[in-house]
């Protein structure tokens, strides 16, 4: 099958040939018929011929060595016009060069010279186009009118790019293209008509009879995005939209691949600007560690690294089988970093010391906590803290030791003003870091730079809440909330991984970075949303509140009541002013740490306090409304 169809390729190559030298032929001849309005002298017959076999030979040669046979005809694009048109230009200025040295034997007149390259041009560009329009319309406008009429939203290249896909789709046919921007409107694109703006679906809907629509606007804000599902969700049109950017750009999927919108699309937020010069610098051709590198942050971090080339990337979890997974999924991945996958416990102090000894990183990215809140609150205080602070030293020193050049730690928002154990632990981690920060450079100190990013949650990791929704709403509900006014930052994974690398090439030590999360969502409009983009309504799924969990806040900050940030050259990072803590802090810090594992959870949660002086367990941030009164079986549909 191989054979044969390379076989095909070959003689479609030699036909391409073989129409080109009859058209250069035929051309030659046509351009002295129009340079003397069709009755050619015969001193001038005798010149065509004398002539033609030099020219073809010129033109032939030029044509090869510019690749017009490596394409296919079906596929002819600019490209190929662009090659066309090199080939034709440099064999006009070789035949008039010729020509010149030709003369006074051989005469050409200088306007066959001009004609003779642009119906060239014409014709060998126009031939193969005009073969490409009458392939696809063979091909595809019977496929054209099938499929389930559909509304394209966004008239951007990427619609475009749709509609050329969608042509050959058995599944889709397009109808009519909507736009906001009034300048498009009545214009028509693929034989598509730009019908009016957005808000106007529900009359093209019914004009067409169309029960889809496909958002096609990947450089529009989310907001302009969420307007365009609200308008089809009133019409109760089944929305869908492009697959991410970031997997058509990988060649994961194609453009036609449509998908279903998510909850992510409505809470997706801009495009990242990042600085790349300084992220390759920092990462390219260098050894970068990552612990926690098979959770839901880690994991984005890794994929993020990869991007940049690092000599070495070394994974560490403390998980087997989610380490596993991550390899699985790295296999399948075209590399030319050396990836180690690493099963350690960070709190390890011998088996971190090796690891760090042996591969010894450029950059160190610590991402291994444990975050769930409600768990760490009862039963596991003590191994939050071990973990997420202890460990953090541990894993920081052990860095330090190692002359790894920028540790940067993970936290989170719930390290601020922290009403959980889990938040108390982070922020505890967070002073860690800031008092393994030589206070003043020296030539004898230390040379890491340890670096924290504060941020809040993010959209679909391990544990969250709209895994969690989406299974609820698969079992038909009810879909369990804590507080009908509770509310959360959300970013999407891949943001918060590019803000952490970012952060990193611009922090020079001791610095928290404060991400900007963007405007709070409610998560009870996030439970509705979710139920109308799976295609239910409000009344078909119940909504219960549960009450608040231990340690719970309604509200998130990023900021404690007595700090304030400093702007930096990043839009989407600022720099916290929080406290920091000396070495003599850690040393009784680390001594106390040492007693918490034989001491009751009541007794730790109690001194907690003494070290965290912002934790107020099972208390309301100051400031914040009270808790509404509700009972825990109370429901709304």
């Amino acid at each position: 099958m191989q054979f044969y169809r390379q076989y095909i390729v070959r003689w479609l190559s030699y036909i391409a040939m073989f129409h080109d030298v009859i058209v250069a032929s035929v051309i030659w001849y046509f351009a002295f018929l129009l340079r003397f309005n069709f009755a050619i002298p015969d001193n001038f017959v005798a010149t065509i011929g004398q002539t033609l076999p030099i020219v073809l030979v010129i033109e032939f040669v030029c044509f090869v060595f510019f690749g017009l046979y490596r394409g296919m005809w079906r596929f002819a694009s600019i490209p190929d016009l662009k090659r066309i048109i090199r080939a034709v230009a440099l064999s006009a200025l070789v035949i008039g060069f010729a020509s010149l040295i030709a003369q006074p034997q051989i005469i050409i007149p200088r306007s066959v010279l001009i004609l003779n390259p642009l119906l060239l041009v014409l014709i060998m560009g126009g031939s193969r186009f005009a073969y490409r329009a009458w392939k696809e319309r063979r091909l595809f406008n019977p496929i054209a009118q099938q499929g389930k009429p559909v509304i394209v939203l966004g008239v951007e290249d990427a619609a475009i790019n749709l509609i050329k896909e969608l042509t050959k789709s058995h599944e889709w046919r397009v109808v009519a293209l909507l736009d906001d921007n009034t300048l498009m409107h009545n214009r028509e694109f693929m034989h598509i008509r730009v019908e009016g703006a957005i808000d106007a679906l529900p009359k093209v809907a019914q004009k067409y009879d169309c029960e889809h629509c496909i958002i096609a606007m990947p450089s529009a804000n989310h907001l302009a995005r969420k307007h365009a599902v609200n308008v089809a969700n009133s019409i109760a049109m089944e929305v869908l939209t492009l697959p991410a950017m970031s997997d058509l750009m990988s060649g994961k999927v194609s453009i036609s691949q449509v998908r279903k919108v998510d909850v992510e699309d409505l809470l997706g937020r801009d495009v990242v600007s990042l600085d790349n010069a300084g992220l390759s610098s920092m990462i390219a051709s260098n050894t970068v560690m990552v612990s926690g590198a098979a959770g839901s942050i880690g994991s984005e971090l890794c994929r993020q690294v990869l991007t940049y080339h690092p000599k070495k990337l070394v994974c560490i979890d403390v998980s087997e089988y989610a380490l596993y997974l991550l390899q699985q999924e790295f296999s399948q991945r075209k590399t030319d970093t050396q990836i180690l996958y690493i099963v350690a416990d960070i709190k390890n102090k011998t088996r971190i010391n090796h690891v760090l000894l042996t591969h010894q990183p450029k950059l160190v990215l610590h991402a291994a906590a444990y975050k769930h809140v409600p768990m760490m609150e009862d039963y596991n205080v003590t191994e939050a803290l071990i973990n997420n602070a202890f460990g953090t030293y541990q894993f920081a020193s052990a860095c330090q030791t190692a002359q790894v050049d920028k540790f940067v730690l993970i936290s989170t928002d719930k390290a601020v003003n922290p009403t959980n154990v889990m938040g108390a632990s982070k922020r505890l981690a967070e002073l860690v870091c800031q008092s393994l920060q030589p206070k003043k450079p020296s030539k004898s100190a230390p040379k890491t730079q340890f670096i924290t990013v504060r941020f809040g949650n993010v959209l679909g990791s391990s544990g969250s809440v709209i895994p969690k929704f989406r299974e609820q709403i698969a079992r038909g509900g009810p879909i369990t909330i804590t507080h009908p006014e509770i509310t959360r930052y959300f970013m999407s994974i891949p943001e918060a991984a590019q803000l952490v690398l970012q952060a990193g090439t611009m922090g020079k030590g001791g610095e928290i970075f404060v991400l900007d999360m963007g405007e709070p969502v409610k998560i009870i409009d996030l439970a509705k949303d979710m139920i109308k983009l799976s295609g239910l309504h409000h009344e078909e799924i119940r909504i219960e509140f549960t009450g608040l969990r231990p340690g719970e806040k309604l509200y998130e900050e990023l900021l404690a009541d007595d700090e304030n940030t400093l702007p930096t050259n990043h839009e989407k990072l600022r720099i916290a002013q929080a406290r920091s803590a000396s070495a003599a802090w850690l040393d009784d810090l680390l001594h106390w740490l040492e007693k918490v594992q034989h001491m009751a959870e009541h007794q730790v949660k109690v001194q907690l306090k003494d070290w965290v002086e912002e934790y107020q367990p099972n208390a309301l941030t100051a400031g914040e409304p009270p808790v509404l009164a509700i009972e825990p079986s109370q429901t709304i549909h």
